[in-house]
């Protein structure tokens, strides 16, 4: 399976659960919750900061395995993790959005991250796009829950990229991300480190 195979209908998230992420936009918001404006710039700005960073592991693991069987697959996954990237920066320079001061770093650590797990070989690279994807399904539909009705353009942009994200991570299984060597733990160390890297570059 590759990321062309896809449903071209949104996966509509789970329902919003207040408990789990309270900070919402619009007539759901609920005290202490940020103002709209800056709420909706955090998204932006963690959204672009995603993007680039799954663009920088694409190019490690294309530097390893651009060569190899797995090269096709991960160089179309890298181009529409590439268009992602460019929607997030055109919405950035439109709302004047700041960048994540945490660029040069992701920069450095998202190419780092990719070589690694190439050298690891393809079933690693396969396991590290699963567990990322996976973080940023779920990022993501929390994200269109907490805009509800508003922003339709953001929430609209939010929902097509994490069909994307769904083929990705779809594909990275199809192509054996679970016959890593030490998947178990390589699973749970990349997606708690997405999950930082998500917390730090909202705010920072």
């Amino acid at each position: 399976m590759t990321a062309e195979t896809q449903d071209d209908t949104h996966q509509e998230p789970k329902p919003f659960d207040p408990e789990d992420h309270p900070k919402v936009t619009g007539d759901n918001s609920l005290p202490g919750d940020p103002p709209r404006e800056e709420l909706v710039n955090r998204m932006i700005r963690v959204d672009q900061a995603g993007e680039y960073g799954a663009a920088r592991i694409y190019a490690g693991q294309l530097a390893v395995l651009g060569n190899t069987e797995s090269g096709p697959l991960l160089r179309e996954m890298a181009d529409q993790e590439q268009k992602h990237l460019e929607r997030f920066n055109q919405m950035m320079a439109d709302r004047q959005v700041r960048p994540t001061a945490l660029q040069p770093f992701w920069h450095v650590a998202g190419f780092a991250l990719g070589a690694a797990t190439a050298l690891l070989g393809p079933q690693a690279a396969m396991a590290c796009t699963e567990a990322i994807e996976d973080v940023i399904d779920e990022h993501y539909a929390k994200q269109a829950q907490q805009l509800g009705d508003d922003e339709t353009e953001l929430r609209e942009t939010i929902l097509e990229f994490r069909d994307d994200e769904i083929a990705h991570k779809e594909a990275a299984v199809a192509h054996d991300a679970h016959q890593a060597p030490g998947y178990p733990l390589l699973n749970r160390g990349i997606k708690d480190a997405s999950r930082l890297a998500i917390w730090l570059s909202e705010r920072v």
